[in-house]
């Protein structure tokens, strides 16, 4: 019974060890019962789904039937999700099993992991560090050994970032790749689904799993299945962006002038017009939709009203949201937002013309310790994602990668390719990995 033993195994080790981490908010009752109607499926029919073996993390945002999806929040606390997310009936179709639900920063507004309502979350691979966020438990998790792969979103890196700080690959595919039906969004127009896991393999057979079109989500597109053998000679762009930690961006040349000299690809130097305006940007967006997405928590409906329950970085953007969408300014802030993003994804679309992929480190420095947060600079907090905001903003697929450590801390480099390029991304990450 190989994955009702795995489950078993996987509990015992939460049950033991996540105290420390924080990594679940709410782990599946069933998950054993489930384990063993998957083997005794297997063993009753001698098939085998692409997925079995795997047992897998979900960030408390997307939705799972029967489990708390809470969104790190007191204004969900006890909500149970109604139904499955288009990505976890794809998951259960091939065999993989649900262990819990995560940690994460609330409504996955946030960077470090640090502003869940329910504690934050520590980083297994930088002790007293964050865990990086928002998707903070997903990534904890799988770096902790408590499942081999977990699910997340990515708004501006919160998929990517965590990846980075705690040694992990962390997948953030193209917009429209993966059904959003049933994520509980951050913004609706960058928000994607993706995972980390600790291969680019793993990563790469998750996510030919979850891709694909879905009725119930008109942003998404069919795509072919995820391939990653790449022989072809390929050019990488290196992209340089201002306040880049000297010895991480050292660390990223170091691999790349590795990785070239055995396949023989090149790789130079290369700029993208307008990427400072993406944090400001970004944030324009992000609080104009997350606006707009919380009126549904009003009370009624939902736990309790969001404004008069939510922690101090959901209510920022909150009321940053209400005053940019207000009638006064028809729309200028958000408008003009959205134009910058137009301009930032022709910019990318431009650099794809003449590399195959671009490649820069995932954060610009490391990981502050639990708790400064705090003492920290909203904007320093902010700009701390100005590497990772330009692959949403320009709708393209990214990948985050582990190239080391710095102070026994890891580090993490992106590969970005164009919007549907997932399994050449993969197939250059492979060579680095």
């Amino acid at each position: 019974m190989v994955v009702e033993e795995k489950a078993k195994a996987y509990i015992e080790k939460i049950k033991k060890e996540d105290r420390g981490v924080n990594a679940f908010l709410h782990l599946n009752e069933k998950v054993v019962e489930e384990a063993r109607e998957i083997d005794l499926k297997v063993k009753r029919t001698g098939k085998k789904g692409k997925l079995y073996g795997y047992v897998i993390g979900v960030k408390s945002n997307i939705n799972v039937k029967g489990m708390i999806c809470n969104c790190a929040s007191k204004v969900l606390e006890n909500y149970r999700a109604p139904y499955d997310a288009t990505v976890i009936e794809k998951i259960r179709a091939e065999d993989g099993l649900i262990i819990g639900m995560t940690n994460c920063d609330e409504f996955a507004a946030g960077g470090s992991g640090e502003n869940s309502a329910f504690g934050a979350t520590q980083n297994p691979a930088a002790p007293g560090r964050v865990s990086g966020g928002s998707s903070s438990g997903s990534a904890a998790a799988v770096a902790a050994g408590f499942c081999d792969v977990a699910l997340g979103s990515d708004t501006g890196g919160s998929l990517r970032n965590p990846a980075s700080h705690c040694g992990l690959v962390g997948v953030k595919p193209s917009y429209g790749l993966v059904s959003r039906y049933g994520l509980i969004d951050l913004s609706m127009s960058l928000d994607q689904i993706g995972h980390v896991a600790k291969t680019v393999q793993d990563a790469a057979l998750v996510l030919d799993v979850i891709r694909g079109a879905d009725e119930r989500d008109c942003t998404t597109f069919s795509s072919l299945p995820i391939e990653t053998n790449n022989h072809k000679k390929v050019k990488l762009g290196a992209v340089r962006v201002k306040g880049v930690e000297p010895a991480i961006q050292k660390l990223v040349d170091a691999r790349v002038l590795a990785v070239t000299q055995k396949t023989g690809w090149s790789a130079k130097d290369i700029e993208i017009e307008y990427i400072e305006l993406a944090v400001q940007t970004y944030y324009l967006l992000v609080y104009a939709e997350f606006f707009s997405g919380t009126r549904r928590f009003d009370g009624r409906r939902y736990g309790v009203k969001i404004e008069e329950s939510c922690g101090r970085e959901v209510l920022r953007r909150i009321l940053g949201g209400k005053e940019i969408t207000r009638a006064e300014f028809e729309g200028a802030y958000y408008q003009k937002a959205l134009a910058v993003k137009e301009l930032i994804r022709a910019e990318f679309e431009k650099a794809f013309k003449n590399v195959d992929a671009l490649v820069l480190p995932t954060c610009p420095s490391l990981p502050w310790k639990v708790g400064e947060g705090d003492k920290m600079d909203v904007e320093e907090v902010y700009a701390y994602d100005a590497l990772t905001i330009p692959a949403n903003l320009a709708g393209i697929c990214a990948v985050s990668l582990p190239m080391g450590k710095i102070e026994g801390i890891p580090v993490g480099m992106q590969v970005m390719c164009g919007r549907g390029e997932e399994g050449k991304m993969l197939g250059i990450a492979q060579a680095f990995e």
